[in-house]
């Protein structure tokens, strides 16, 4: 998600059964397809001791079929809402970030990827996803905190809903439970 002008990224996340019935949950709340959906392939880089993991921080490069993007997370202030520093940055394609990072000591520690599409109401400041990913479908609210509780109220859910965790965070959940691969990628879309 692109941050606010302040750097600021405010965002809870909705677990919801399907795509087809996020979907319809968002129409029928007024919600408009901003950004048609598109495929998105993470990749986390962190030092081979997960040193930025542990300040609890994030670097993440992510490639999509629209762009390639820089990503950094501060660390996020506890609370009811995932909030926390946020910076982007647009790379060229085919660049040498990767060779960069990995000259600077950084490695690929994790991999996930979804399908996203982004809505959004008219003349609203709030932005709601739809991510399709291998553990599930969830809406991601990201806007100012009574923003949030309206938008998550008016799509039939309450504060008790939230999920605050990151995909990483979410998908080793899921690994405890059930025996998956080290990365969150779809069968066939591992390459």
């Amino acid at each position: 998600m692109a941050a606010s002008r302040t750097n600021q990224e405010i965002e809870i996340k909705l677990k919801v059964a399907s795509a087809g019935s996020a979907r319809r949950i968002l129409r029928q709340a007024g919600f408009r397809v901003r950004r048609s959906r598109v495929f998105e392939d993470n990749v986390v880089l962190d030092t081979p001791e997960h040193a930025l993991r542990r300040a609890g921080k994030l670097l993440r490069m992510r490639r999509s079929t629209r762009e390639r993007l820089l990503t950094y997370k501060g660390p996020a202030a506890p609370g009811r809402y995932k909030s926390r520093e946020e910076l982007e940055v647009t790379l060229a394609a085919g660049g040498r970030m990767p060779l960069i990072f990995e000259r600077l000591g950084f490695v690929p520690v994790f991999r996930y990827q979804k399908y996203r599409t982004e809505y959004a109401r008219a003349r609203e400041n709030g932005v709601v996803t739809l991510d399709e990913t291998p553990i599930g479908c969830f809406l991601e609210i990201e806007g100012a905190p009574r923003w949030i509780d309206r938008t998550a109220r008016r799509l039939g859910f309450k504060a008790a809903d939230y999920i605050t965790a990151s995909y990483g965070g979410l998908y080793l959940g899921q690994r405890a439970l059930e025996p998956l691969p080290p990365d969150m990628v779809f069968p066939g879309r591992a390459t």
